[in-house]
């Protein structure tokens, strides 16, 4: 009977020091962000682009966010003919494009500092050519726009020309610029950052005032880990479409 007991008061110490350590533990963390997920939407305004970028940055990291921005109506524009690309060629008939660019939004520069100074990196995935690489880097510095720090690596870029897979014609990234030639942005992007052989982005925001090339970089990074929050710019639509005939 006496060692009976004694087994069963053993038994209930032990049971108290199991329950006293268990509430002793140091609380657990608070769990981390939910996955991010893909997303497509319309603005006409940078700020919305930037607050976002910043909020995704401070949820996973700014390292690992990528902001793809693209120059002709989205950074920069021209006040001639609605199409902002000065090295377009230009065909019979034509006026060449001579008027100097301005930037979309006046705080277009400050947007970008913003996303810049935020931690992220932030390039320029443009449809010019790479025989453009003067007139676009005259028309970035010009209006206070400069993606050599933030640029994805290799911060030096490639300067000179490579054949991504599934690509027409050669592609050249530097200082932050990509010159894509007007070719798939999603197929060149995803090469691009394959090339680096560096971890992927777990997120891309990307601001474009086209809805093909928002829609390609979605579909071709659908496949992969890395989800994309696509942005149609619109700002130039929306001062076309107020301004009337």
């Amino acid at each position: 009977m006496d060692m009976s007991h004694s087994i069963l008061r053993t038994m209930g110490v032990l049971l108290s020091l199991s329950i006293f350590a268990g509430c002793a533990q140091a609380p657990k963390e608070p769990p981390g962000p939910p996955p991010p997920q893909n997303l497509l939407g319309t603005t006409d305004e940078l700020q919305l682009v930037t607050e976002l970028s910043v909020n995704l940055a401070a949820q996973y990291g700014g390292e690992h966010i990528l902001v793809v921005l693209e120059i002709d109506n989205t950074l920069l524009t021209s006040d001639q003919g609605g199409y902002t690309n000065p090295c377009r060629p230009v065909k019979a008939g034509e006026e060449p494009l001579s008027s100097a660019m301005r930037p979309t939004q006046n705080d277009a520069a400050q947007q970008v500092r913003r996303i810049q100074e935020a931690g992220m990196k932030a390039i320029v995935v443009t449809s010019r050519a790479p025989d453009c690489r003067n007139q676009t880097f005259e028309d970035l510095r010009s209006n206070d726009l400069n993606f050599a720090a933030s640029a994805w690596r290799p911060a030096s870029g490639n300067p000179e020309q490579f054949l991504p897979n599934g690509a027409d014609r050669p592609v050249v990234y530097e200082e932050g610029v990509f010159f894509t030639d007007g070719q798939n942005k999603g197929q060149m992007l995803k090469a691009f950052l394959e090339k680096t052989g560096d971890p992927k982005p777990v997120l891309i925001v990307m601001a474009d005032s086209s809805k093909e090339d928002l829609n390609a970089v979605m579909k071709i990074f659908s496949w992969t880990d890395t989800k994309v929050h696509a942005w149609r710019y619109t700002r130039e639509q929306s001062i076309a479409v107020a301004s009337g005939p």
